[in-house]
């Protein structure tokens, strides 16, 4: 981990491309959505193959925690210079599927009635990217969580949904979850990244009712990163 000041950095919220940066901002958020609207193909696959409901949904979830959020995560700093774009979009992104929840149409091929975490997930995810860039100036400490919430927590659902064919929480979960993301933990941040990887592996087994599992790995993550800056 680098060792970087805490504070608020402004200068990570200027552009240093602005109109080369929003543009490959808005193909993004283009091939975002395509993602989403290419889950309804999956669930009919999934229906079509026996699945109840709530399975290909849970199924179409982490397709959308993979393939939008993990694949963005690693294009980030790569494709930006600040963070104003990216949470522009990710605004909208969440506003985009908050909004089926709040007029009760929901997109039901991912979303359902009983809890809005696919809305957390992408809130989640935007503040660990606003976080680690304005006010702690190094984008790891916002690839770190994203990339466990969107790769670690998607392999827990696969494999609890093939299991228990619906959304619960088993220890099988959370040993998937770490396999997954040790390796990225060590990858970005040695040491620190391993016990963040460890600690959010644990921390997804708990959620209690609005806060959920995204949001806890999130928080934990950051925290254990910041704890452990410099190590």
């Amino acid at each position: 981990m680098i060792d970087m000041p805490l504070g608020f950095h402004y200068e990570n919220l200027v552009h240093k491309n602005p109109l080369n940066e929003m543009l490959i901002g808005i193909l993004l958020f283009l091939y975002v959505i395509i993602v989403v609207l290419g889950t309804k193909y999956s669930y009919k696959i999934f229906r079509k193959h026996g699945m109840t409901h709530n399975v290909a949904v849970y199924y179409n979830r982490k397709i959308i925690h993979v393939f939008a959020g993990g694949i963005i995560i690693f294009l980030l700093p790569i494709f930006f210079t600040a963070a104003t774009i990216p949470l522009i979009l990710v605004s909208i992104i969440a506003l985009i599927v908050y909004i089926p929840h709040k007029r009760n149409k929901l997109l039901n091929w991912f979303q359902v009635e009983e809890n809005m975490y696919e809305v957390n997930f992408v809130i989640a995810w935007g503040l660990a990217i606003g976080i680690s860039w304005i006010f702690l100036n190094d984008l790891i400490y916002g690839i770190l969580p994203a990339a466990f919430m969107s790769f670690g927590d998607a392999v827990t659902g696969v494999v609890r949904n093939a299991l228990f064919k619906r959304r619960t929480k088993h220890w099988l979960g959370n040993l998937a979850m770490l396999i997954v993301c040790l390796p990225i933990g060590i990858h970005y941040a040695g040491f620190a990244g391993a016990l963040a990887a460890i600690t959010a592996s644990i921390i997804e087994q708990i959620e209690f009712g609005p806060i959920d599992d995204n949001m806890l790995i999130t928080i934990s993550t950051i925290i254990v990163l910041i704890l452990l800056r410099g190590i």
